[in-house]
């Protein structure tokens, strides 16, 4: 997982994507938050409009793949950015759920 995080990171770096202001890319993860839907959608309901291309199943799941690939580098900018690791993210958010739904 960590040398997925530094290679998604020198990947923005080299484009200069990670300088972008943080608003800007708060604007992108939403922007890919609604692609998300967008092939949930497909895979759930189908495509409805008729600018939208009929695909399989595994087309539209391959297009949410996708999708969320862009959220995830969205997330590891915004954690680069304040120095925050996924591993320290995934625990956070564990240690989050497990105190909140005790047994």
């Amino acid at each position: 997982m960590y040398m997925f995080f530094v290679s998604v990171k020198d990947y923005y770096d080299t484009r200069g994507w990670s300088d972008l202001s943080i608003f800007t890319r708060i604007g992108f993860l939403a922007e890919e938050t609604g692609e998300v839907a967008r092939a949930i959608r497909a895979l759930e309901i189908g495509r409805d409009r008729p600018d939208e291309k009929v695909q399989t199943y595994e087309e539209n799941k391959q297009e949410l793949v996708e999708e969320l690939g862009d959220v995830l580098g969205n997330i590891i900018v915004i954690a680069n950015k304040y120095d925050i690791s996924l591993e320290e993210i995934f625990s956070a958010h564990q240690e989050k759920l497990m105190e909140r739904y005790k047994a």
